[in-house]
This record gives structure tokens, sequence and C-alpha cells, in this order.
């Protein structure tokens, strides 16, 4: 599984979707940034059919220590979400990266995905955060 990643511990992952051909991201957040906000009690996602901008909040995730912004690394339109993981939080520690997807959204842009982190130069971040 290859992921990219943004500065602020948003993940993606891209495929092509089968059909038309078109780039799909699947997005969510990072083990790291699961660890960093500890018990996870509320989050809050967009509806599908919702366009993003990369940068943009697209929802917020909320832990006994502080709430959170989520913010979309790529520009698109949301086509899924992932509407049980509100109710089930403890999927993120669990499996952030398969099963604790938020959202999936069909890119405007590939161009975006250059400005994001590789793991290597995301693994280097975390570790000067730690």
């Amino acid at each position: 599984m290859t992921l990219l990643y943004t500065e602020s511990h948003e993940w993606v992952q891209v495929a092509e979707e089968p059909a038309t051909g078109a780039k799909l991201a699947t997005i969510g957040i990072s083990a790291f940034a699961v660890r960093e906000l500890t018990d996870l009690v509320f989050m809050q996602l967009p509806k599908v059919g919702q366009t993003l901008k990369a940068g943009e909040e697209f929802g917020e995730v909320e832990s006994v220590k502080a709430v959170s912004g989520l913010y979309s690394p790529v520009s698109g339109e949301v086509i899924a979400v992932n509407t049980e993981l509100p109710d089930r939080l403890d999927t993120l520690k669990a499996d952030p990266y398969v099963e604790g997807w938020m959202i999936k959204v069909r890119l405007a842009n590939p161009a975006e995905l250059s400005k994001l982190l590789t793991q290597e130069a995301y693994e280097k971040q975390c570790s000067e955060q730690a």
C-alpha cells in the first residue's frame, strides 16, 4: 500500500476508478495522529457530493485532549464517506489505514499529489515532533 501524507497527518491512497479511469483518493489520518490525539470521542465527516479544495477543512475529530480539524490533501468531489466510523472510533486505533478510512474523493487535479509527503519524509517529520 503506497501512501502519501500531509504535514497535518492526513494520508492518501490513490487508485484508479475501474469504470472511468478517474483517479480516486482514499483519505484518513495516520497512526501517529491517532496516538497523539489519545482517546477519541467524536468525529464529523462531510457528505457525499461535497466539493473539497486541497488544504480545506472537511471535518473534525475530537479527543479528550482537543478538537482537531481534518484537512483534505487534494481537491475533488467526495464520492464516499465511511459513515460507520464516527460510531466506531476505536477502528482508528486498530486499523487507521484500511478500516479507518474516512472519505473517498474523485481527484480534480492529480498534480496536487506531488505536493504531499512520501512515507520517508512523513516518518522524518513525526520523529522530529515526538
